[in-house]
């Protein structure tokens, strides 16, 4: 098997994944998001029916003045993220699942979810990143450091 199917099977396991979780938790519309290098498209749908209730991108013009031309940033993420939670609240859809898609929580996909989230939209509660333990190893013998008396430790002369 070539290198690029394997990758685009791994992509889909893990698109498979995310969604089949989501259906499993959840009877809320889900606000799918698709990112390109150049743009990124978010849109809520309603998986009951199969419809699409609001969508954004920073395709659309309006949106695209607000960027300054160009969509493959944060800044436009959050842009979009802000437009489609206005659009969706309008429509009345308040309470949605967030769909990440093959892509990690990081950078334009959580700008968006972020913005969608700060705009109205009830995504649930946003995930923290843990703060590291910030224990003290206890010295091992011959390591160099400070002694009790805060003389350094090793050869004197």
């Amino acid at each position: 098997m070539s290198q690029l199917k394997r990758l685009q099977r791994r992509r889909l396991r893990r698109v498979f994944r995310v969604r089949n979780k989501l259906r499993k938790v959840s009877n809320r519309p889900r606000l799918s998001v698709f990112r390109s290098n150049k743009h990124i498209y978010a849109q809520v749908i309603d998986d009951r029916q199969g419809r699409t209730l609001v969508a954004a991108s920073t395709v659309e013009p309006a949106i695209r003045e607000m960027v300054n031309g160009y969509g493959g940033n944060v800044k436009a993420a959050a842009v979009v993220g802000k437009v489609l939670a206005e659009r969706a609240i309008a429509a009345g859809v308040t309470k949605v699942v967030f769909d990440r898609g093959p892509y990690k929580y990081h950078g334009r996909v959580a700008a968006l979810a972020d913005a969608a989230r700060d705009a109205g939209l009830d995504l649930g509660p946003k995930k923290e990143p843990e703060a590291p333990a910030t224990e003290e190893k206890p010295k091992k013998k011959g390591e160099k450091g400070t002694t009790q008396k805060g003389e350094k430790a090793g050869k004197k002369g």
